[in-house]
């Protein structure tokens, strides 16, 4: 069983950068998959942004998101980051960090299903004045 807390929400203007970092409590295994989603409105689904492989470093982004985000994770601190570069008014959502301890970039598919990621944090607001 493992907790995720994110940090580095905030306020933002348009052509800032941001970088969100998700703090993984308890244990993980090189199979773990670790990622990060966006939720724009609690009436709207959870959207995929990018994930990494915990063990090597492998990354998958979605589309939206290539280009101007970067995930990495640093092993010795249990930390994922998630830099947003030149944001825009569209990036405002509420960032979610997410665990899974199957390798789903194996089966990239898989990555865009929330219910995949059996483990969540409780969600960093990103807010992005035009």
């Amino acid at each position: 069983q493992i907790q995720l807390v994110e940090f580095g929400g905030g306020l933002a203007q348009t052509g800032d950068s941001l970088k969100l970092s998700c703090e993984v409590l308890g244990r993980t295994f090189n199979t773990y998959t670790m990622g990060w989603f966006r939720q724009e409105a609690p009436t709207k689904e959870r959207e995929f942004v990018a994930a990494v492989k915990w063990s090597d470093g492998r990354t998958a982004y979605a589309d939206s998101a290539k280009g101007r985000f970067a995930i990495s994770r640093d092993n010795a601190k249990n930390t994922v980051l998630l830099e947003i570069n030149n944001l825009k008014p569209e990036d405002t959502a509420v960032y979610y960090c997410a665990a899974t301890p199957f390798p789903l970039l194996d089966t990239p598919a898989l990555l865009y299903t929330p219910a995949r990621w059996p483990y969540w944090g409780k969600g960093t607001q990103v807010t992005v004045s035009s």
